[in-house]
C-alpha cells in the first residue's frame, strides 16, 4: 500500500506461501506412503485404511482454516493502517486476468493457491465495514514501469526494482501501489484521477500475514521441514580419547613415578612403610 504522505504498508505473504507449499510435500508424501495399502477398486477398504484417510481429510481441513484465517488477518491489517491514517478511498489493482493465461500446471498452481477473488471479497467486506470506499482499476503494466519517470523498467529477479533512467531503486509492490493509486477513478464518469505524479513511500510498515501459521515466528523455520546438514556426516562413532590418556597396547604402568606398584603381598610377608 502507498498512502498519504509518504507512508506506505507491506505485508509479507511468504509465510502463506510456505504453509501452501508444506502442504503439497506433505500430501505427496502420505500418499506415496499409502498406495499401497489402498483397497482394490470395489472394496470397501479395511479399518485402518478408513482411518487414513480420516486423517487425510482433517489435515486438509486444517490447512484450509490455517489459510482462510491468514487472509483474514491479511485484510484487517490493511484496513487497520488505512483507518489509522485516515484514508477514505482505497484503489486496488485487479489482476484476475493472469487467470485465464496457461503458464503451465506448476505456475497455474500457485495462481490458484493465490486466491485472488477471495482476497477482495474479504477486503471489500473489511473496507465496507469501516466506512471505506474500494475501487478495483486495472494493474496491467504497474509492476514494470517506474513510478517518477514513467519508463519501462525490466523485471528484477527479486523485490528490489532499480530503474535505469533516474536510478530510482526500492520494493516493487510498493512502487507498483503508488502507480495504482494514480488510477483512482473520479466522479460519476468514472475517469480517472488528475494527479500524474505517484506519491512514492519513505516511511514503509512492514507486517507479516499468518503468524499462527507454523514456522511463522523468530526462528523462521517451518518444524515440518526436515533439518538437512551440509555434507554427509556418515556414521556416528564415539569421539576419540584426548591424547595425553592413550596408552598404547604393552606400554609401562600408568603410575606416577615413585609409587608403590598395587600389587597383592605374598602369604607370610609384612608389608613395610616408612610410618
Amino acid at each position: 500500500m502507498a498512502g498519504p504522505d509518504g507512508h506506505g504498508l507491506l505485508v509479507s505473504g511468504r509465510a502463506i506461501r510456505a504453509e501452501h507449499r508444506m502442504h503439497l510435500a506433505d500430501t505427496k508424501t502420505r500418499r506415496r506412503a499409502t498406495a499401497a495399502h489402498a483397497p482394490r477398486p470395489g472394496r470397501r477398504g479395511s479399518r485402518r485404511w478408513r482411518k487414513t484417510g480420516r486423517r487425510a481429510r482433517l489435515g486438509e481441513a486444517r490447512h484450509r482454516r490455517r489459510i482462510r484465517q491468514a487472509g483474514h488477518e491479511a485484510a484487517k491489517t490493511v484496513i487497520g493502517w488505512a483507518v489509522q491514517h485516515r484514508v477514505g478511498t482505497l484503489t486496488v489493482g485487479d489482476p484476475r486476468g493472469v487467470l485465464n493465461l496457461d503458464a503451465g500446471r506448476r505456475h497455474n498452481l500457485r495462481l490458484r493457491q493465490w486466491q485472488i477473488g477471495r482476497a477482495i471479497a474479504i477486503l471489500r467486506d473489511k473496507a465496507e465495514l469501516a466506512g471505506i470506499v474500494l475501487h478495483l482499476v486495472d494493474e496491467r503494466g504497474t509492476s514494470s514501469t517506474c513510478p517518477a519517470c514513467r519508463q519501462r523498467v525490466r523485471k528484477p529477479a527479486g523485490r528490489t526494482m532499480t530503474c535505469g533512467f533516474c536510478n530510482l531503486s526500492g520494493h516493487r509492490d510498493l512502487f507498483a501501489a503508488a502507480t495504482i493509486a494514480t488510477r483512482t477513478p473520479t466522479g460519476a464518469g468514472g475517469g480517472t484521477a488528475t494527479t500524474t505524479a505517484a506519491v512514492l513511500p519513505c516511511v514503509v510498515t512492514h507486517r507479516r500475514a499468518g503468524r499462527h501459521l507454523p514456522g511463522a515466528g523468530p526462528s523462521r523455520r517451518d518444524p515440518r521441514r526436515p533439518h538437512r546438514q551440509a555434507g554427509s556426516v556418515g556414521r556416528l562413532r564415539p569421539a576419540p580419547p584426548p591424547p595425553e590418556t592413550v596408552m598404547a597396547v604393552g606400554s609401562r604402568s600408568t603410575a606416577p613415578a615413585g609409587e608403590e606398584p598395587q600389587t597383592p603381598p605374598r602369604p607370610g610377608q609384612r608389608l613395610w612403610s616408612q610410618h
